[in-house]
Formats: structure tokens, C-alpha cells, sequence
């Protein structure tokens, strides 16, 4: 059984899918990018403040469906230019406890939604 997430603190979906899917104690996120919900603009001034609403949104999502970053056991990171990746790490590390960080993978990508430059999904459990 799934429950379908969705809140109008992060972006809305941009295609046919919804903001997250909890099935059991365990929560798929959609990719999220750097749309700020409340204007619905992108936040592309620079990498650090796009990676930010990156997080505020999947913060959100993770808050809509009862759960904070401590529940996320694993993120996917995606990115058009490996050289950001210091940049977004960064950012990405405000948000988790080192010692209890998810496990992690970060890909290099041709390009992403909208021509954004940093995409991160999660799973989380509760």
C-alpha cells in the first residue's frame, strides 16, 4: 500500500509524479530541484544558495510525511559539473549529522530539469 506525499511547502510537480511515496515506514522522495515554492522560480544566483532550496524543499517533503533528515538512509545526488561538487557538499553537510549520514552517491549528468545544476532525491524510513 502507498501513500501519496505531497505539500505546498516545496515545489509542485513539474510532470506526472508527486513530491514523495511512502509505502510501509519507508518514504521515496522525487528528485528535488532549486524551485522556490513560493514564488515557483528558480534559485540559480549560485550553486551554494541553489543546493540550499535543494534541501529546504526535500526538507519539506521529509517534514509532510512526518520525518526529518535523521530518517534519510540514503540520497542520490546529481549534477551537471563535478567541479560544484565541493561547493554542494557543503551545503548538503549543514544538514546531516556526520556520524549518522545516509549513504550517498553523487553522479555527473549531461543535464537536468529546466537546465538546473544540482538535483538530490532521498529514502528515508521512519
Amino acid at each position: 500500500m502507498k501513500k501519496i506525499i505531497n505539500t505546498p511547502d516545496a515545489p509542485a510537480p513539474i510532470g506526472p509524479y508527486n513530491q514523495a511515496v511512502l509505502t510501509g515506514n519507508t518514504l521515496f522522495t522525487s528528485g528535488q530541484i532549486a524551485i522556490d515554492p513560493k514564488t515557483n522560480e528558480l534559485v540559480l544566483t549560485d550553486i551554494k544558495s541553489e543546493t540550499k532550496q535543494v534541501m529546504e524543499n526535500l526538507k519539506a517533503v521529509l517534514k509532510a510525511a512526518d520525518m526529518t533528515f535523521e530518517n534519510v538512509v540514503k540520497t542520490s545526488i546529481f549534477i551537471s559539473d563535478m567541479h560544484n561538487f565541493a561547493q554542494i557538499n557543503e551545503i548538503y553537510a549543514q544538514y546531516f549529522d556526520s556520524d549518522t549520514a545516509p549513504a550517498r552517491e553523487t553522479v555527473e549528468v549531461a543535464n537536468l530539469p529546466k537546465f538546473v545544476n544540482v538535483e538530490i532525491s532521498m529514502i528515508a524510513v521512519k
